[in-house]
C-alpha cells in the first residue's frame, strides 16, 4: 500500500476511535473485546431490564443485544431488549456501570452484577460482598457522593484516578 494510502487509513482509523462515545475514557464499565455488534459488553452479559424489574440477576444472550452510547448489553428476551431501547436511562447501571461505592470514593472499581442493588428504580453495582455490605450501612450517603463524584470523574481514565 502506498505511504499515503497508509497514512489516510491510520488517520482515519484515529478520528473513528476517538469519535466513538464508547471508546471514551473509561466511561462505561465494560468488559474486555468486543461483542458481535462490535461495541465492548456491558454488566457482564447481565439482562439490565430483568434485573431491574425483577430485582434478580438473569444472564443474557448475545441474540438479544442492543447497544447504547458504544456499549452492548445482552438482554434474556426481545421484549426485554425491545424495553431496553425505548427507554435505556431506566434499566442503566449508573455511574457506567463502576462500583458505586468505589465512585463515592474518586475511583472506578468494577461493577459486578451479583452485588447490586435497586434503590430508588436506580441500578448500582458494586466490586464485592465485602463493599456492598458497607455500601448497606449508609446508602444514601454513599449514592449522594457517587453521584457528586461521577461529574468529576466521569471522563478520566481509571488508571489515573
Amino acid at each position: 500500500m502506498p505511504l499515503s494510502k497508509t497514512l489516510i487509513a491510520a488517520a482515519l482509523l484515529g478520528v473513528a476511535t476517538l469519535s466513538s462515545p464508547g471508546f471514551a475514557a473509561d466511561e462505561y464499565n465494560t468488559s474486555n473485546g468486543l461483542t458481535a455488534a462490535g461495541a465492548p459488553l456491558g454488566m457482564h452479559g447481565v439482562d439490565p431490564v430483568a434485573f431491574v424489574n425483577l430485582g434478580n440477576r438473569i444472564d443474557g444472550a448475545a441474540n438479544h443485544t442492543a447497544v447504547h452510547d458504544g456499549v452492548a448489553y445482552y438482554f434474556s428476551s426481545k421484549e426485554s431488549m425491545d424495553r431496553f431501547t425505548a427507554d435505556p436511562a431506566a434499566y442503566l447501571p449508573q455511574n457506567g456501570g463502576f462500583c458505586t461505592f468505589g465512585v463515592s470514593v474518586g475511583k472506578k472499581f468494577d461493577g459486578d452484577p451479583q452485588y447490586a442493588a435497586i434503590v430508588d428504580d436506580k441500578l448500582y453495582l458494586f466490586l464485592n460482598e465485602e463493599i456492598f455490605q458497607a455500601f448497606q450501612k449508609d446508602e444514601a450517603g454513599t449514592i449522594a457522593k457517587a453521584e457528586e463524584n461521577w461529574k468529576k470523574i466521569r471522563s478520566t481514565a481509571a488508571k489515573d484516578l
